[in-house]
C-alpha cells in the first residue's frame, strides 16, 4: 500500500517529478498528464421539525487532489517548464475551488431538506447517504468546470510552451502562496 494515494494542495507543497508515478500514455500527444480532483467532506445533522424530520449540511470543505498513481510525464520530454506547467494545473484547480468554496456555502448552508426512514438511527442514515448524494453533484459539475478552465489553460499556454502566456498564468498562481 502507498503511503499517499492523493496529494492535497496546499500552499507548501509544489510537485515534483517522482509524484508523477503512472506509465506514459503511448496514445496521446501529451507529454505530462495530472489526474485533479476535488474531494469533500461535511457535517449533516438531523432534526425533528414540526412534524416532519429534516437534515441540515454545515462545514462543506472541499479540497483539491492531485493522484500521483494515475499521473504521468514522459520522462524523454520531462523539464522544468513542463513539471511547472502541470503545478500550474494544481494551482489552476485551488483557484477554482476558493471561488466556488461559497457556492457550495449558499447551496446547502441554513437550509433543510427532507429526510426519510422509519426510526431516528434510518432517518440518521438516509441524511448521510442524501446530503452526500446531493454535495456529490455539485462536485461533480465542479470536477467539469475545472476541466474546461484546464483545457482553457492548456490551449493559452500552448500546453506550457508558450513562454509569456505561461508567465501570465504563473504571477496569478504565485499569489497563492503569499
Amino acid at each position: 500500500m502507498i503511503e499517499k494515494e492523493v496529494i492535497h494542495w496546499s500552499d507548501d507543497i509544489q510537485l515534483n517529478v517522482s509524484n508523477f508515478m503512472a506509465e506514459p500514455n503511448p496514445g496521446i500527444f501529451e507529454d505530462s498528464h495530472s489526474v485533479i480532483k476535488y474531494g469533500f467532506t461535511w457535517i449533516v445533522s438531523s432534526e425533528q421539525l414540526d412534524d416532519q424530520v429534516v437534515f441540515s449540511v454545515e462545514n462543506i470543505q472541499l479540497s483539491v487532489e492531485f493522484n500521483p498513481l494515475l499521473s504521468w510525464i514522459r520522462m524523454s520530454e520531462f523539464n522544468d517548464g513542463l513539471l511547472q506547467h502541470e503545478q500550474g494545473h494544481f494551482d489552476l484547480a485551488e483557484i477554482v475551488k476558493r471561488k466556488h468554496q461559497k457556492i457550495f456555502e449558499n447551496e446547502f448552508y441554513n437550509k433543510h431538506f427532507p429526510t426519510r426512514g422509519q426510526n431516528d438511527a434510518q432517518r440518521k442514515q438516509y441524511a448521510k447517504e442524501d446530503s452526500g448524494k446531493m454535495i456529490s453533484l455539485k462536485v461533480e459539475k465542479l470536477n467539469l468546470y475545472l476541466k474546461e478552465k484546464r483545457d482553457e489553460y492548456d490551449q493559452e499556454t500552448d500546453f506550457g510552451k508558450n513562454i509569456s502566456e505561461q508567465k501570465k498564468y504563473d504571477e496569478i498562481f504565485s499569489k497563492l502562496r503569499k
